[in-house]
């Protein structure tokens, strides 16, 4: 797969809408920490997030930052 091209508003767009009836949990894991594991954001070269943090904020969802959130991403650090 070439840099970029792993869309995350595809797969965020098909798990909305194919959820049944009933409460949902919808979360978004931003992948900030470029020092401990990847990140991007609307302009990555590795995977958009563009539409999917629109809709996170349209909707309501939580949105996780692993750099800002997270105290540890891999157990062996």
């Amino acid at each position: 797969m070439k840099p970029g091209s792993f869309s995350l508003e595809k797969v965020m767009d098909q798990l909305t809408k194919e959820t049944g009836s009933g409460p949902r949990f919808m979360g978004i894991v931003h992948h900030t920490d470029a020092v401990r594991e990847w990140a991007y954001d609307r302009k990555s070269s590795i995977g958009r997030l563009d539409k999917a943090l629109d809709e996170a904020k349209q909707r309501g969802w939580t949105v996780v930052s692993m750099k800002d959130d997270w105290k540890r991403v891999f157990s062996f650090e």
